[in-house]
This record gives C-alpha cells, structure tokens and sequence, in this order.
C-alpha cells in the first residue's frame, strides 16, 4: 500500500471515529415555549425572566413611546453571543415587536437603547 492510500485511510478512521462519538456540543434540551415581554413607559414586564434553552421570547411596545430592546453592554449589545445578535436593530413603535430564540443557556442582561437606564434580565436553563 502506497503511503497517500495510507495516509487517507488513517484520516477516514478518524473522521468516522469522530462522528460516532457519543459526546455531543448540541443543546440536548429544547423547549420552544413563547415568552412575551411587555415593555411600557415603566420598563420591561417581567423585568426578570426564567426560560429554557430554545424558548422564544418576544418584546412587544405597549409604550406610545419607541423601545429598542438589546442585549448589554450599552452601546454595543455584544453580551449574548457578540454583537447586535440580541438587537431589535431599530426603536420599535407601539405595537410593534421584536422575537429572538435563546439558544445559549446564561443569565444575559439587557436594556432599552433609546433609555439605557430601562433594564432586565433573561436566565436561560
């Protein structure tokens, strides 16, 4: 056997070795529960909220103000997974919402661009 046929069955064996492995980087638990933040002229309702990895929360503006929810640190929103990942990307006008799926289990803090002081928290389990 030439040493190129060598070589390339030395690396399917490892190739195929690695794919039947038993560990696995995926999320083994995904919920897909819809979650609603309400945000109004007083801030985030729930301020605070426990979720399950894969669970879908959305921000809706009950405000006749804009809100822009985002991720921290203010003004760059790269906390969640970098930056403009957990962004509305744009002040949303009342009745409008924004919707992302946490896929990242961690306690990610957020706020509103357009009023940084308005703040909340997500704990994704």
């Amino acid at each position: 056997m030439n040493k190129l046929m060598t070589a390339s069955i030395l690396i399917f064996a490892v190739f195929v070795a690695g794919c039947t492995s038993s560990q696995s980087n995926a999320p083994t638990a995904v919920t897909g529960v819809k979650h609603t933040v309400e945000i109004t002229n007083t801030g985030f309702n729930p301020n605070t909220l426990n979720i399950k990895l894969g669970d879908d929360v959305t921000f809706v503006n009950k405000d006749a103000s804009p809100h822009w929810p985002a991720s921290n640190i203010h003004p760059t929103h790269c906390e969640y997974k970098g930056c403009n990942v957990f962004d509305s990307r744009k002040g949303l006008n009342t009745g409008e919402s924004y919707s992302i799926v946490f896929d990242q289990t961690g306690t990610w803090k957020y706020h509103d661009h357009l009023n940084p002081g308005m703040t909340g928290t997500l704990i994704v389990q």
